[in-house]
Order: structure tokens, then C-alpha cells, then sequence
């Protein structure tokens, strides 16, 4: 009794547990998380210590070198890139893809504690740490503005009030702020006034630091009661410092108003942040892993209005930009996609079988496979995404070959005279191992995915489970509830009604099966050409690879552009502040863009810089501009050349970020060397290569070594003639030029910081020095200028190490419609004819993982095939049949890499999963026709005529499979709809491949069988 019969027998169990099945499927579509792209984890901690006013050199020397040196002690660190500049140092630290992020956050904050004996006392605060996923961008900007209320007010609201609520709502993973005003008290000494009095800067610190306390005071346990003891030594605001004694000279106090003003600040008044051109703060709000992308948008709309009737004056919270947008619609046009797929799929079936019933049979296989299917990816939590939907897509084209294989074999039958359930029974029984090895052999394709590391095969597992659950689900499908139906309903068979469409389709078939049969005879007699051809094309499909550009996940428009901008090193905030204005201003009178926010003094990943800034630029939809993000950011990059002494790089995000870097451009090439003035002569050379290479943009560096800075030489004898420590001489120009915190204004609700700087007139220039006055150790005052001597210098604006080693970053983009893989061997011959031997250059970031991939994903190609092959052969219990089955491979790869050349598509990560799928999808035909063949020869035919008539008999299901299979994958291929960018060279590989292995498998693999059949008789022959 075959596997079907049990079914057959029992129709009511049979409708129960599929109908449980689709319920479950309907229940779980409901509570799948939506997302872009199935979770991704990058374990990656980022470590941020700042030491306010210290250069470069120093930061990088005495803060990143010690943590880095304990950072390469925990195990699993892939890459380390630290970046120093004036007073920070952040330290980015990417783990194995493996890696326990909570574990390795605890191993990093345990060699922050051992490092923390080697870093510098002065430090602002000590290291922390935070974990980050670059693969994660925000979903959610907002921007927060109003014109009644201080900047400062606004971001106590957004800091205290608006990042709380929103990191309350289920799925939010981080609140950030941008732009941040937070408040502080600024103090400006004017050091002429200082020194009259007799007062050095150490010792106004000290005053100052006495004069704000805010320590416990105790309690008082009298005989009766107790009181809690509570002294006024905490200062409210800015104007109460004014009045604060900080010394006596000559019988009468000195206050800081003598000497200088304390005034309502901000703590970073180097940055600034608008939208659309007017001061605001930025709320970025980043998902956790796995969560509903969609769902969090909507939950923080829906506080929006709460928020702002909380909001001080006429705050206003603007919804800048919303990437769950883009994903809804990117959502629905693949639902729409999979849609029209299953139109065009019942259609097919239709047309070939011209019953309803039957069709309505087969058609059903369709909800109960795909909708199980979302039941099995709730199991296993999957989410709702651009990928899973897609594999579901290509899923509609296959999913019904089996249902169609066992109803055309039970049709077969009827039409013999045989009853339903006769016919069910029989056709099932014969076809059951058919559609059992074509499963099996369909889901061994993704064996290999399964098992891959990195980010392939984390980016692509949702993607093989789903295709694989799919599949299987669809063998059961039709080993159980087709039979059970066609017993049922179709009944005794009856002469079809003879409508002319009926008589022209069936004309048109027999006319293509006699065409075939001709022709199948001839290429039989004929069978060495045939072998030629299939050898000529294993070659050819070799040499096809050539054809194709290779690139890796291609870009999509999101409707976001991000920008960067780089002025000269040293220009004042105020100078980069114009000119960021004027760059964000000819954006925003772009027809295209619909909101701009602007940062200066902020670089990308929110990092602080003197003489960079970002923006995040918002399209329009799609619907109302006839432009992609990559023309506009050709429109915008002409655009603001006319912005003297800025540089400006756009770039359109990409769906996944791999690395840890930030920089300006998509694409890195990592510079590293021991000999640091050999490292910058190579950078400069490598750079002007770069820019020379054809297809390449915006190549930059992140070399930036004319910084002007004041250089101070202490006369040490001098010094040490006049009693003044080295120390003391240190500590004073800390003091004046430091914008050091020296106090903490701490209310119920936050705390905040106290500031100390020199009056903005004695920072105007390089004389300016020659005002101040260092203490001697008998407590006197000497000026600088009798220990020291000033003089102007360059110096570096920041100074970055890869992998503990002094490096520099080049940045790169590419021109529209040239791929990654066209200049990967130009840029390593730039490198080998400019980079000395001690100067080591490597891909980094999306760029190494491509060049990998250009290893892993042949090797994948090669290793699903080897998979399928040794399922065949146990399937089979035969070493030659699963060759014969596979021939039609070679064909399917010159067809897909042919269709992608034509549609001047590159061959990416997503087409060459389309490449693994032909392997899993074109053997379908030489199973259908080897299982019949070996039937035939069991009964006594010859290789020629079993093979002829398995060939004929099976010609029908054999062309409705793989017209099923194409139509179901063409709307992928037409590219429809938002990020149809990333869907449609996979969708190209599939339909090409299938057209053109169909074409030519149908007297390829004939011709094969009958060629091992007649050796292995010459071989038996012989032995005999």
C-alpha cells in the first residue's frame, strides 16, 4: 500500500489536518515580526573615552594604545579600529558572527577595569562601552524644533522625556539624541583680571570646586527626635557662580564677576544640528533584533501627539524620516508579486489540464503549502521580510510541481477508464518515489547555505528554511490531499465539452508532442552530437562567468541619501557652520528632496569632528518623482560644487552595513604601517591612484595631517630656575584652553556640567597665550613667555589604528552601473605599483566580505551539486543516473548568466542564489523522465525506446513544471515595485536558466541515458 492510499481511504482526517494546517498558518502570518531583511547580528561594542582637550597624538597614545592592547586579549575579536581625535577616542570592536554580544561586552568591560590603571587621572570620565549592531540602522527619525523656548529646554524635554517614553515601547532597542543642547554653566576668566589679584587658574578651579558642593551632611539624633542635616552648598544656575568668593586680596574678597562672568551655555557648543534649516534636535530610535519593524513605527506615531501636548512652548515633533515606509510598501509589492505568481501559475495549469476541477485540485496546493509554511517560520522564528516573501514567491512556481506531477499521472489513468479513486490510488502509488526524490533532491540545495558562516549564510537561512519548508510541505500536500481530492470529485472520466479552445489547445498540443517526438527521434540516432553539445556547454557555462560584472547586495531606493561633508582642517566652527548651511540649503531647493537635517562639527556615526558634518536627506516618494536616489545624488553632487572649501559626499545607503567603519563612502581600502610618515606618503599616492580609476567616486582619506596647532616649548631650565613644575605649566594651559568640567550642577532630575574657558577675546590668536600666568611652587606668578616658548605648527586632526596598528581608510564609491567586482583588480594593481613593502593594504568592510564572497560562493555552487549528486545516488542506488539527471545544469547556468548579461544585470549574492535554486529546480525534468524510463526498462523495453516513450509520455508535466516554475518566478524578474533592485537579478538567473535548460534538456538528457545505457551493455558485454 503506497503512502497516498491511507489518505485516499480516510478523506475527513485528511481534510481536518490540512485545514489545521492553514488555520495555524493563517494565525501565525498575523503574529510574524516585519522587517527588511531576515536579523542579521553583527556583535559589535563600541568603546568611547574622552579626556577634554588633549590632541590627537596624546588621546591615541595614552588612552586608545593601553584599552587596545587588553582588547586584543579577548577571544573572538575579528577586527579593531580605533579613531583619536581632539579629546575622544572611540574604539570599534566587530566579534565572530558566533560571538555572544552579553558575553563579550562583559570580557570587554573587564579589560576596561585592567586598563583603567594605565589610562591618564585627568580623564573627563572614564570608558564606556556601548553594544551596536551596523547592521542595524534607525528605523525612526524625529525632529524636534520650536521658536519660543531655548534649544537647552528643548533637550532637557527630549533627553528626560521624549528618549524614555520611546524606549518604553515594546521592540525599541535604542534612543538617541542628536544634536544634543544640553544645558551647561560656562565660566570666562579673563586671565589679565586673574593674574592682577594674584590668582592663577589651578587655584580658581579649587575655589570654584569648594564653593559648589553638594555633599551629605548627616543627621542629628536628639533625645526626642531626629533631623535629617541639609546645607545649601549646591549652586542652582549660571548667575549664582557670579557672585561665588573665590580668593581675598589686599582685606577684600574677590568674586568671580572680578575676573570674569559665568554665563547659561551648552556643554558642545562646536555642534549643530537643523531641519530643513532650522535649529532642532534629533531622535533617532533603533530596533532590537527580531522585532516588528512596522508595528514600533507605528506604536511611536501613535505617542507623537501625547509627546507634544507634554512639550514645552510651541515644541513641535516632526517624523523626519520613517523606514518602515519603505518596508511596508517593499512588503506589499512583494505580496502583490506573489500574487500575481499565483495567478499566472493556476493559469498555467489551467491551460494544460482545461478542467476545473482538476485545476481547482492542483491550485489548492498552493495556501496549504505556503500558508503552513508561515506557520513552520513562526516555529522557527523567522520574520515577514523582502527575502522569506521571496522565497515564498519562487516557492509558487515549484510548490505545484508536485501537485501537478501526481494529478497529470492520475489524470493519465482516468482517461485509461480507471475510476477516481482507482486512478488516485494507482497514478499516486507510481508517482510517489518521483516526487519523493524531486523533493529531497530540491531541498539538499540548501544543505550547503544551511552550514555557511559569515554574512551569506546568516543573510540567506531564513531564505533556504523557508524554500525548503515550502518544498516539503508541498510533497505532502500532494502525496496526501491531491489523491484524497481527485477520489473524491474528479469521478468516472467523461469526454470534455468540445469548445473551440478546448479543440485549438488540444491541437496545439498534440502538434508540439508530434514536433518533439520527431525531433527526440533524431537527436536518439544522433546521441554522440548530443554529448558534443552537453560538453561544449559545461564549457561554455564556465566561460559565461566572465560575461557578467559581480557585485554583492545591490543598493535599493530607500528614499534616504546620506551626506557627508569635509572642510578644511582648522576652520573655525562658526566658517564650517556657513558652509554646511549653504550645502543643506541648495539640498533642500532640490525638486526631488522633501526634508533635509544638517549637523556640522559631527561626522558619521554621530561622532564629533571639528571639520566635518552629515546629513540625512528625505526623498519624495517614489510616486512623485520620476528620478532614483542614484540620479539625484548625480543632481546633488553637481550641485554644491558651487560651495567653495567644502567637500561633499553622498551616498545611497545600502541595505545592509557590514563593518564597523563610518566614513564617507560605502566601500573601504584599510592602509596599515608601522612607519607612520611611510603610511601617509603611501596614502597620498594610493589616493591619487584611486581617483584614476575609471568607475570610481569620491575617493577620500581619512588622513588628515595639516590641523594648525600651537606648539608650547618649555625652557625646563628656566623653569626649574623660577620654581615652576612642568605639571603646573601643563595643567594651566589645560585650564585656559581645555573647556574643562570642574564642577557638576546636579538638580532632581539630571545633573549638569560646569565649564571653564578664557574670554573668547583672549582665543583670537596665537599672542593671546602670552596673557597667562603659571604658579610657582612659593606661590607666585610667572608669565608663560619667561618658561616657554609659542610657536605655530601642523599637526594631525585625528589619528585612527586597524587592528592595533597606525592606519588610514580610503574610502570609495561607485558610478551608477559599474559593480564592485569590475574594480577590485584595478584597486590591488594601484596597490601593488604605488605601496611600499612596509605598507600593508587590504579590503575592509562590504569590500573584504566581497572579496571573500568571490571564494565562498563557487565553492557553494559546487558543493550543492555535489549535495544533490549523493542524494541521487542513494535515492537511486545507482552512480550514473544522477549524472544523467544533472546534465541539464550547464544549460540552466549559460542561461541565467546569459539573461543577466543581456538585462545588463550583475551577478550578486542574490542572483547566485539563483544560480543554487537552477541546480535544485532544472533536475525536476530528468527525474520525471529517468523514474519512467527505468520503469519501461523493467518491463522489458530497450534504453532507445524506454527513454523515447518516458520522453513522450512525461512531455506534458515536463513543459506545465517548468512553465509553472517561470511564470511563477517572472514577476520577480520584471522587477517591480519598491526594492525590486535587490529581487530582480535573482528572479533574471531563475527564468533564464529554466528557459534555456528546458530548451535543450529535453534531447540533452535523453541522449545522455542512452549513451551510459549502451556503455554499461558494451561493459556487462565484456565482462561477460
Amino acid at each position: 500500500m503506497s503512502v497516498s492510499e491511507l489518505f485516499i481511504r480516510r478523506p475527513v482526517a485528511t481534510s481536518t489536518l490540512m485545514l489545521a494546517l492553514v488555520l495555524f498558518g493563517l494565525f501565525a502570518y498575523r503574529s510574524l515580526p516585519v522587517a527588511e531583511l531576515p536579523s542579521v547580528d553583527f556583535p559589535t561594542i563600541s568603546v568611547s573615552a574622552s579626556l577634554s582637550g588633549a590632541d590627537p597624538e596624546t588621546m591615541a597614545a595614552t588612552v586608545a594604545t593601553p584599552l587596545e592592547r587588553q582588547f586584543t586579549q579577548i577571544p573572538g575579536v575579528d577586527t579593531m579600529s580605533s579613531s583619536s581625535s581632539t579629546g575622544s577616542t572611540q574604539i570599534t570592536l566587530q566579534f565572530a558572527l558566533d560571538r555572544d554580544i552579553d558575553a563579550a561586552a562583559q570580557d570587554v568591560q573587564t579589560a576596561i577595569s585592567q586598563a583603567r590603571r594605565s589610562l591618564p587621572t585627568a580623564m573627563t570620565s572614564d570608558p564606556t562601552l556601548r553594544k551596536v549592531n551596523p547592521a542595524d540602522s534607525p528605523i525612526l527619525f524625529l525632529a524636534m524644533s520650536a521658536t519660543t523656548i531655548p534649544l537647552t529646554t528643548l533637550d532637557d524635554f527630549a533627553e528626560t522625556r521624549v528618549a524614555n517614553r520611546l524606549s518604553q515601547v515594546d521592540g525599541v532597542a535604542q534612543v538617541q539624541v542628536y544634536g544634543a543642547k544640553t544645558y551647561a554653566a560656562r565660566l570666562y576668566v579673563n586671565p589679565a583680571l586673574l593674574s592682577a589679584r594674584g590668582l592663577s587658574l589651578t587655584q580658581l578651579i579649587s575655589s570654584i570646586a569648594n564653593a559648589n558642593s553638594n555633599q551629605p551632611s548627616g543627621t542629628l539624633y536628639g533625645a526626642q527626635r531626629s533631623y535629617t542635616v541639609s546645607a545649601d552648598g549646591q549652586l542652582r544656575n549660571a548667575a549664582a557662580f557670579n557672585d561665588s568668593v573665590i580668593a581675598w586680596h589686599s582685606g577684600a574678597p574677590v568674586r568671580l564677576r572680578d575676573v570674569g562672568r559665568a554665563v547659561d551655555s551648552i556643554a558642545n557648543d562646536k555642534q549643530a544640528t537643523e531641519f530643513n534649516g532650522r535649529p532642532a534636535i534629533v531622535v533617532a530610535v533603533t530596533r532590537q533584533p527580531g522585532t516588528n519593524t512596522v508595528k514600533i513605527a507605528r506604536s511611536i506615531r501613535a505617542l507623537l501627539p501625547e509627546l507634544e501636548k507634554q512639550a514645552p512652548g510651541d515644541a513641535r515633533v516632526s517624523v523626519m524620516y520613517d523606514r518602515s515606509e519603505f518596508i511596508g510598501e517593499s512588503i506589499d509589492d512583494v505580496k502583490l508579486t506573489l500574487l500575481l505568481s499565483i495567478v499566472l501559475v493556476i493559469g498555467v495549469i489551467y491551460l494544460f489540464l482545461r478542467d476545473n476541477r482538476a485545476t481547482l485540485i492542483a491550485a489548492l496546493a498552493l495556501p496549504s503549502s505556503l500558508l503552513g509554511t508561515f506557520g513552520l517560520m513562526y516555529l522557527c522564528g523567522f520574520s515577514l521580510d523582502n527575502l522569506s516573501l521571496m522565497a515564498l514567491t519562487l516557492s509558487v512556481g515549484f510548490v505545484v510541481d508536485d501537485a501537478i506531477v501526481v494529478l497529470e499521472n492520475i489524470a493519465r489513468h482516468r482517461e485509461r477508464g480507471l475510476s477516481g479513486a482507482q486512478a488516485a490510488s494507482v497514478g499516486a502509488g507510481e508517482i510517489g518515489f518521483t516526487v519523493i526524490s524531486m523533493t529531497l533532491s530540491l531541498v539538499a540545495v540548501f544543505i550547503p547555505i544551511l552550514f555557511m558562516g559569515g554574512i551569506i549564510g546568516r543573510l540567506f537561512r531564513e531564505f533556504s528554511m523557508t524554500v525548503a519548508i515550502a518544498i516539503l510541505l508541498s510533497a505532502l500536500v500532494s502525496l496526501t490531499l491531491t489523491p484524497m481530492l481527485c477520489a473524491r470529485y474528479l469521478g468516472e472520466h467523461q469526454q470534455q465539452p468540445q469548445n473551440p479552445l478546448y479543440r485549438a489547445s488540444e491541437r496545439l498540443f498534440a502538434a508540439a508532442q508530434a514536433l518533439y517526438a520527431g525531433s527526440l527521434r533524431w537527436a536518439l540516432r544522433h546521441y554522440r552530437l548530443m554529448l558534443l553539445i552537453a560538453a561544449l556547454s559545461l564549457l561554455a557555462s564556465v566561460g559565461a562567468f566572465k560575461l557578467v560584472r559581480t557585485g554583492f547586495i545591490p543598493t535599493q531606493d530607500t528614499g534616504l541619501i546620506n551626506g557627508s561633508t569635509l572642510a578644511p582642517d582648522g576652520l573655525s566652527f562658526e566658517e564650517l557652520l556657513k558652509l554646511q548651511r549653504q550645502v543643506a540649503k541648495i539640498v533642500l531647493d532640490n525638486p526631488n528632496v522633501q526634508a533635509v537635517q544638517s549637523s556640522a562639527g559631527q561626522g558619521q556615526g554621530g561622532v564629533s569632528s571639528g571639520n566635518t558634518g552629515r546629513l540625512i536627506i528625505r526623498l519624495k516618494p517614489s510616486a512623485e518623482r520620476a528620478q532614483s536616489a542614484d540620479q539625484i545624488i548625480g543632481e546633488l553632487r553637481r550641485a554644491v560644487r558651487a560651495v567653495p572649501l567644502m567637500q561633499v559626499f553622498f551616498q545611497n545607503p545600502p541595505a545592509i552595513r557590514i563593518g564597523g567603519f563610518s566614513s564617507t563612502a560605502n566601500y573601504q581600502y584599510v592602509l596599515q604601517g608601522d612607519d607612520f610618515g611611510a603610511l601617509s606618503l603611501a596614502a597620498d599616492r594610493m589616493l591619487k591612484a584611486m581617483a584614476q580609476i575609471p568607475g570610481i567616486r569620491d575617493v577620500n582619506s581619512d588622513l588628515q595631517l595639516n590641523n594648525p596647532q600651537i606648539d608650547v616649548r618649555i625652557d625646563r631650565e628656566r623653569a626649574a630656575a623660577l620654581q615652576v613644575a612642568v605639571a603646573d605649566i601643563q595643567n594651566t594651559l589645560y585650564a585656559a584652553y581645555g573647556t574643562q568640567k570642574i564642577s557638576t550642577i546636579y538638580t532632581s532630575s539630571n545633573q549638569y556640567d560646569v565649564l571653564l574657558q578664557l574670554d573668547p577675546d583672549y582665543q583670537k590668536d596665537v599672542e593671546a597665550l602670552q596673557a597667562l600666568y603659571v604658579p610657582t611652587a612659593n606661590a607666585g606668578l610667572v608669565p608663560l613667555g619667561s618658561v616657554a616658548r609659542v610657536q605655530r605648527g601642523v599637526g594631525p586632526l585625528a589619528i585612527t589604528h586597524y587592528q592595533q596598528l597606525p592606519s588610514v581608510t580610503l574610502s570609495f564609491d561607485l558610478n551608477e552601473g559599474v559593480s564592485l567586482g569590475q574594480l577590485s583588480a584595478p584597486i590591488e594593481r594601484a596597490a601593488a605599483q604605488n605601496l611600499p613593502d612596509n605598507v600593508v593594504g587590504s579590503f575592509a568592510g562590504t569590500a573584504a566580505t566581497f572579496q571573500q564572497s568571490l571564494v565562498d560562493l563557487p565553492v557553494l555552487l559546487l558543493f550543492s551539486v555535489l549535495v544533490i549528486y549523493m542524494v541521487l545516488a542513494i535515492l537511486y542506488e545507482h552512480f550514473v543516473h544522477p549524472l544523467t539527471i544533472l546534465t541539464a545544469l550547464p544549460l540552466a547556468v549559460i542561461g541565467a548568466l546569459l539573461s543577466l548579461w543581456l538585462f545588463d544585470s550583475e551577478l550578486n549574492v542574490f542572483s547566485f542564489v539563483g544560480l543554487i535554486l537552477l541546480v535544485g529546480l532544472v533536475k525536476k525534468n530528468g527525474i520525471i523522465m529517468i523514474d519512467f524510463a527505468i520503469a519501461r526498462r523493467r518491463e522489458g523495453l530497450s534504453a532507445e525506446d524506454a527513454i523515447f516513450q518516458a520522453c513522450t509520455v512525461r512531455f506534458r508535466p515536463i513543459m506545465m513544471t517548468t512553465l509553472a516554475a517561470v511564470l511563477g518566478v517572472l514577476p520577480i524578474a520584471l522587477g517591480l515595485g519598491a526594492g525590486a533592485e535587490s529581487r530582480q537579478p535573482l528572479g533574471i538567473a531563475v527564468v533564464g536558466g529554466l528557459l534555456s535548460s528546458q530548451l535543450l534538456t529535453l534531447f540533452i538528457t535523453p541522449a545522455f541515458y542512452l549513451a551510459m545505457e549502451r556503455f554499461s551493455q558494451r561493459r556487462r558485454a565484456q565482462l561477460q
